[in-house]
C-alpha cells in the first residue's frame, strides 16, 4: 500500500486489528525487516510497517530527512488507516523517529520501545562521522553500504548470519543515495530527547545488546535507569532483529 505525501510515495503495510502497533525501521533498512514479526504479532493485533522517506520503496521527500520529517510521515500513515493512537517501536533511526512522534503528538502513542537505539543527539564526533558518511555515500554507495551494514555485528555474527545480513545489504544498494545521505544528515541535527523520555507516562522500554558495537550498552542501561524504563538485555550486536529474533519477538507479543 502508499500514499501520496509531500508529493512523494509511502509505502506501508497493515495487516491484523485493533490496538496499533507501528513499526519503524533503522537507517539502510526498509519495513521487510519486521516481515516476520508482522505475520506473527498480527495475529492479536493490527501491525503497521513503514518505509521511512528514501527507504525502502517510498521516495525522498528532501535533501535532508529530519526525525521530525519522518515523525510526520508515520503520522500520515496513521491518518491513511484512521488510527488515532497506536503503540510505536523503532530500532535504531526508528528509534529516533519514535521519539520525536511522542515529543510532537504526546497524547497519540500508547506506550513506546526503543530497540538498539538512543534518546541522546549525536556527540560531535559522530556528527563529523555522519558528514564523512555522507561524503562516502555519495562517492561510492556501495562501498559505504557493505562498510556500514557489516559494522553493526560482531564479527562472528557477520559469519554467523551471513545470509541475512547479505540480503540486507542488497535492499540498501537499491535506495537511492539521495535518501541514505538525507537520512544521515537528519540524524546528525537530531534532537536529544531523554528529558522527555524520562517524562513520559505511557509504558516505555530499552532494548539492549550487550556486543552493540554502534551504541555503549552501560550506556544504555544507566539512560534507562535514568528514564524508568523497562529494559531488555540482548547478547549481541546492534541488529536485534536478526541477531536476537525469538527474544525481540517474545518482546513484541509481550507488549500486547
Amino acid at each position: 500500500m502508499e500514499i501520496n505525501y509531500k508529493n512523494t510515495s509511502i509505502h506501508f503495510s497493515t495487516r491484523g486489528t485493533g490496538n496499533p502497533l507501528v513499526l519503524l525501521h533503522g537507517f539502510l533498512e526498509s519495513s521487510e525487516i519486521w516481515e516476520d514479526f508482522q505475520e506473527s504479532v498480527s495475529e492479536k493485533r493490527q501491525v503497521v510497517c513503514i518505509d521511512l522517506p528514501g527507504h525502502g520503496r517510498s521516495g525522498c521527500i528532501d535533501q535532508v530527512h529530519t526525525m521530525k520529517d519522518m515523525a510526520l510521515t508515520v503520522k500520515a500513515v496513521m491518518e491513511e488507516l484512521n488510527i488515532e493512537r497506536a503503540f510505536l517501536a523503532g530500532h535504531s533511526m526508528g528509534g529516533y523517529v519514535n521519539l520525536e512522534f511522542q515529543n510532537i503528538f504526546p497524547t497519540l502513542p500508547t506506550g513506546l520501545a526503543l530497540i538498539n537505539s538512543t534518546p541522546k543527539a549525536d556527540s560531535e564526533e559522530r556528527r563529523i562521522n555522519r558528514d564523512r558518511a555522507t561524503e562516502l555515500v555519495l562517492k561510492n554507495k556501495r562501498a559505504f553500504v557493505n562498510m556500514a551494514i557489516s559494522s553493526l555485528l560482531t564479527p562472528e555474527n557477520n559469519k554467523r548470519f551471513k545470509p541475512e545480513v547479505e540480503e540486507l545489504k542488497n535492499r540498501a544498494l537499491n535506495f537511492p543515495k539521495e535518501g541514505i545521505s538525507a537520512a544521515l544528515q537528519g540524524m546528525k541535527i537530531r534532537a536529544d530527547h531523554s528529558r522527555s523520555l524520562e517524562a513520559v507516562k505511557t509504558p516505555k522500554y530499552i532494548m539492549a545488546g550487550e556486543k552493540d558495537p554502534i551504541l555503549d550498552y552501560n550506556e544504555i542501561k544507566k539512560i534507562s535507569n535514568a528514564c524508568n524504563t523497562g529494559f531488555f538485555s540482548y547478547p549481541d550486536g546492534h541488529l536485534a532483529f536478526i541477531e536476537n529474533k525469538k527474544s525481540l519477538m517474545k518482546f513484541l507479543h509481550f507488549i500486547d
